[in-house]
């Protein structure tokens, strides 16, 4: 399957100034698979190791930090075959069970920096802060990699003559239904399957919705063995609330994260370390809130007031308990929850283009769904779920601060219009990956 973060390998693969990637993401989202493809595609060869489990590779970096002998007990003894600087990509797989792997990266940036080492951690951002190692600061590139995006998925399902008409469309211009009827079909179809490459193959293998959730419903599980198995014993319940409360809170109108819903009688300050934990792997996004927008928006976020969404639309889906039936049906049944399943998808898609989103309040009279900054401008967004695009929030944002470009994500067609003098574009949720072809 195609993913659009080899892209990004390239580049860092080409780079004169390149240090040892390291590449984090939620697990089960495509890191090894995507590591091995750009070795066996962009690399005469690839050298593959993996520390989970796996003593007598971690013991090779537990003697010294000599690079040179390192590699060569690498590649001669434990592999059996020469690692070759420029011509061989090294893969370091849940480097996060290996600290002093992790250290090493500091002398192979430093003493052998042809050689090019992309590490990969599904609890990299876990281990990073929890354990007392030395990290190797401003000695690794990062890179962070999510589930798939929507336009992944579409190319995944055989439909890459949309994807590529799609590609080649003027932005400004209605999407004729040869398009939108294949698009709307398809998005639904992302909203039940979501992005995880396993679900995605084998949606893709039977177009099977059942054998699709089958593997979700197992995945679910796995996030919830990862608590048992790598969480400190005492936020192990903790995990277990906040985790099951995520869909329950997002379905409230006021869909703000509370600690005293998660547990009767438990305070923010006992359960914070266990949020951050789920936070770290992935597992869940933050979204903080802006009162006064300013650049950058960083500095005016607060920390204390924010949602709470999950990585994976699909997986969110499952575990709230919604039929695929419900999704393809367009029930009335969840237009509650409809809603905040939008916000849920629009954030992950952003991200995946690599916009920062946080969101704007004022007061209990308006609430803008997301807002990001983009070179010198701050850009407002509205989500809807269907084609309706009437937003007061929208535009007292506008009036307020005039903005010079906006955004509305709905159902509704390509369009442009001025709201308060912004510039808006209306952009369907089946083109948010097309969002930087706007904004450049």
């Amino acid at each position: 399957m195609e993913r659009d973060i080899m892209q990004q390998l390239l580049l860092w693969k080409e780079k004169d100034d390149r240090k040892p990637l390291l590449l984090t993401g939620v697990r089960q989202c495509g890191k090894t698979y995507v590591c091995k493809e750009f070795g066996k595609q962009h690399f005469t060869d690839y050298a593959y190791f993996n520390f989970e489990g796996n003593t007598s590779l971690a013991s090779v970096f537990e003697y010294d930090f000599d690079v040179k002998r390192i590699i060569d007990e690498l590649g001669n003894i434990i592999r059996g075959k020469e690692i070759v600087a420029g011509e061989t990509l090294v893969i370091f797989d849940e480097i996060q069970e290996c600290p002093q792997a992790i250290t090493a990266l500091k002398y192979f940036c430093e003493n052998m920096p042809r050689l090019h080492i992309v590490c990969a951690g599904s609890l990299l951002g876990v281990s990073i802060k929890r354990d007392n190692f030395s990290f190797p600061v401003g000695k690794v590139d990062r890179l962070q990699m999510f589930p798939m995006s929507f336009s992944e998925f579409l190319r995944a399902d055989g439909e890459n003559a949309i994807y590529e008409g799609v590609q080649k469309y003027d932005i400004t211009r209605e999407l004729p239904t040869l398009y939108t009827g294949k698009l709307e079909k398809e998005l639904k179809y992302y909203y039940i399957v979501g992005g995880m490459p396993e679900v995605v193959a084998k949606w893709v293998e039977t177009h099977n919705f059942e054998k699709a959730e089958a593997i979700q419903e197992n995945i679910l599980l796995d996030y919830q063995s990862d608590f048992a198995k790598h969480a400190p014993k005492s936020d192990i319940p903790k995990l277990g609330w906040i985790w099951e409360s995520i869909p329950k809170q997002l379905a409230k109108d006021n869909n703000k994260f509370v600690f005293s819903h998660v547990k009767e009688g438990k305070r923010s300050s006992e359960l914070e370390d266990a949020l951050e934990w789920l936070v770290d792997a992935g597992l869940v996004h933050k979204l903080e809130l802006v009162l006064s927008p300013e650049l950058p928006l960083s500095f005016c976020s607060d920390a204390t007031f924010f949602k709470l969404y999950m990585s994976d639309v699909g997986l969110l889906r499952k575990k709230s308990g919604i039929s695929y039936k419900t999704i393809l049906e367009d029930s009335d049944l969840y237009r509650n929850f409809k809603g905040a399943f939008t916000e849920n998808f629009v954030l992950t898609e952003v991200l995946k283009v690599g916009i920062h989103p946080y969101f704007w309040r004022s007061g209990n009279t308006a609430e803008l769904d997301f807002l990001f900054e983009y070179e010198d401008k701050i850009v407002p967004v509205e989500a809807k779920t269907e084609i309706h695009t009437r937003a007061k929030s929208y535009t007292q944002f506008c009036k307020k601060y005039q903005p010079k470009l906006g955004f509305k994500f709905s159902m509704k067609n390509v369009g442009e219009n001025e709201v308060e003098n912004t510039k808006t574009y209306s952009v369907p949720l089946y083109l948010i990956w097309r969002v930087r072809d706007y904004l450049e």
